[in-house]
């Protein structure tokens, strides 16, 4: 399975972040899993990659030719396959594409845009990708609470909360990204409108 691993790119986070990434990563190789992610070096994004090249594991990275020119991030140089689209869309689209699942590890506003976007995409039934968000240390507590109240308040249905798994437990999130997803619900059934 190829499984995309979306996560901050910060050097600067807490290391215990890294080092539960890198496990990750690695547990991911060692079940026969590939990585596609966003081509960074630094931060939760180089730690998936660190895991699953010790693990034996194949890489695609996914990195904008901007982020090259213009210095932005340091880029993983180990990718066995490395592709330079010219926008952020476009790099999103063909992880996107590229990927049978879908694992968000802790990071900032691209990682939560990157989440919000895939799991729209499948509350609208473009896709039945299995989605888990690996919740190190507590740190999406306050997403959880914020998606739940959403679905308390009916801003969100509660069949939505079928399209995701929050856990903080690394053989149950590789246990729910590779069991066969359900798809018997429709989009009338997960949205209003």
């Amino acid at each position: 399975m190829r499984i995309c691993v979306y996560g901050a790119a910060s050097p600067t986070i807490d290391p215990e972040y890294i080092k539960q990434t890198e496990i990750l990563g690695e547990e991911m190789a060692k079940r026969g899993h590939s990585l596609v992610f966003g081509g960074g070096a630094n931060g939760l994004m180089g730690a998936a990659a660190r895991g699953v090249k010790k693990g034996g594991g194949s890489i695609l990275g996914v990195i904008p030719k901007f982020f090259e020119n213009e210095a932005i991030e340091a880029i993983y140089d180990e990718c066995d396959e490395l592709l330079t689209p010219d926008t952020m869309r476009e790099r999103k689209q063909l992880m996107e594409d590229n990927a049978d699942a879908f694992i968000i590890t802790p990071g900032g506003i691209g990682t939560y845009e990157e989440f919000f976007e895939i799991l729209t995409l499948k509350q609208l039934c473009r896709h039945n990708k299995p989605i888990a968000i690996f919740n190190i240390m507590g740190y999406y507590d306050g997403l959880n609470e914020v998606m739940n109240q959403a679905m308390q308040k009916n801003f969100i249905r509660e069949n939505c909360s079928s399209l995701f798994r929050i856990t903080d437990n690394l053989d149950e999130l590789l246990e729910y990204i590779e069991t066969p997803v359900d798809d018997t619900l429709t989009v009338k059934q997960l949205k209003d409108g």
